[in-house]
């Protein structure tokens, strides 16, 4: 089963099984993890699920479509080459490990 593992800005990590196709927004927020506030509910309208994929997971996902791209322009924290919108990000098959960082700030 696969994982997705949460690095918190704290320095605290959170490591999840989820099935392949989970979303990983979705499952930070039904864990109730700090940091993802995900304020549209992953309508990839408002930029509060911001992550930075770790460049070992990054491979695993479609890259950023135009609509996400528009909203990353809008992060509050800094945008990195890694940069991603949990809301958009879903566990793919065949994929054991999906690791990602919460940014400092979303709002």
């Amino acid at each position: 089963m696969p994982k997705i593992i949460y690095f918190m800005k704290d320095g605290s990590q959170s490591e999840i099984e989820v099935e392949p196709g989970a979303n990983v927004m979705r499952t930070a927020v039904d864990a109730g993890l700090p940091g993802i506030f995900a304020e549209c509910g992953g309508a990839c309208m408002c930029a509060t699920c911001h992550v930075y994929v770790d460049q070992d997971s990054v491979q695993a996902f479609p890259p950023v479509g135009e609509v996400e791209e528009e909203m990353l322009e809008c992060t509050v924290a800094e945008r990195l080459p890694v940069s991603r919108l949990s809301c958009q990000l879903v566990v793919p098959e065949g994929v054991a490990t999906v690791v990602v960082r919460v940014p400092d700030a979303q709002t």
